[in-house]
């Protein structure tokens, strides 16, 4: 199916919970001596790919959420990297909790955004390097992070994952509003992510969402 042209519907944290839902749901049946193949095409293995997801969802309920969010960088955290091209995070799951512990991490962490999302009032903005958003913009951007990781994740671990196209169309509206329309939502949504190729667009080796507000555009 190809995006809708009416006005889309905002993306909201129950959405948000659904893709991390859904994401957990689907992770938990890869087997459990998987998790250090390589995920797809990035150099990071399954189980530092599941910590760089949960980093992301954390870093994003963190943005918002001090009394007065900060425009001009993100909160001071400290991000390490385990190894020498390994993802640089806050958040690092215990290994001796297995599988099992790190998709907790990756609940507990999408958790915290999607209560940010939920309570943070719709006019807060907050710093984000691909634009100041807000929340709904930080739902969306915390949607995309788990869908094409997820992908990243089901390549590696041999599983199958294809996520809801409304929700796909749904970020591409947000974030990509120059994407092709034409096209299948989530194809699209791995193309405009550099991870596939679309019919008349090649793959691309250089992208970014546009996270800055749409309020004003509706």
């Amino acid at each position: 199916m190809s995006r809708s042209t009416t006005a889309p519907l905002p993306v909201a944290a129950d959405d948000l919970e659904q893709a991390i839902r859904r994401a957990v749901t689907t992770l938990r049946e890869a087997p459990a001596t998987a998790w250090d193949r390589k995920a797809g095409s990035l150099e990071w293995d399954c189980w530092e790919t599941v910590e760089h997801l949960s980093d992301d969802l954390f870093a994003y309920a963190a943005q918002l959420g001090p009394r007065t969010p900060p425009l001009e960088g993100e909160v001071p955290f400290v991000w390490e990297s385990r190894r020498p091209g390994g993802p640089a995070n806050v958040v690092h799951a215990d290994r001796a909790s297995g599988p099992a512990g790190l998709l907790q991490v990756l609940e507990a962490s999408g958790a915290l955004l999607v209560a940010m999302v939920r309570t943070t009032p719709s006019r807060v903005r907050a710093y984000h390097v691909f634009g100041v958003s807000d929340p709904e913009g930080f739902a969306a951007m915390g949607i995309v992070e788990t869908l094409v990781h997820t992908h990243d994740l089901a390549e590696g671990l041999g599983l199958v994952w294809t996520p809801p196209a409304d929700l796909c169309a749904r970020v591409l509206a947000r974030l990509f509003p120059d994407a092709p329309s034409a096209t299948d939502p989530w194809p699209t949504l791995l193309w405009a992510t550099g991870r596939a190729e679309l019919p008349g667009h090649p793959r691309l080796t250089t992208w970014r969402w546009d996270g800055t507000p749409r309020s004003t555009q509706r």
